[in-house]
């Protein structure tokens, strides 16, 4: 069963509803949260969102990748990337 993702005015909708509030406290929530969450993971640290899971920053060495394209092997720079790990009770809730 594959379902759409829910866009940011839905998410809106269900936080103000949940909330009991209206869309405009709602967006400055979920703005609000997006920002400090950016913040501290781009700054090395991680987030646990209570329920959903944490977002952390991992540091990626330097490595060899291979270019499908052409079978050429390039050398590509450290990087970061974002993980987010799910929260145990958010996979016991969707397998329930």
């Amino acid at each position: 069963m594959i379902t759409k993702a829910m866009t940011k005015t839905q998410l809106l909708a269900a936080i103000s509803d949940a909330m009991g509030s209206d869309k405009k406290t709602a967006a400055a929530a979920l703005d609000a949260v997006a920002a400090v969450v950016a913040r501290e993971v781009a700054a090395g640290g991680s987030v646990t969102l209570p329920g959903l899971g944490k977002m952390v920053c991992r540091e990626r060495p330097e490595r060899q990748v291979r270019n499908p394209a052409t079978g050429e092997t390039v050398t590509k720079a450290a990087d970061k990337q974002v993980k987010f790990a799910i929260a145990k009770a958010l996979k016991d809730s969707v397998n329930a």
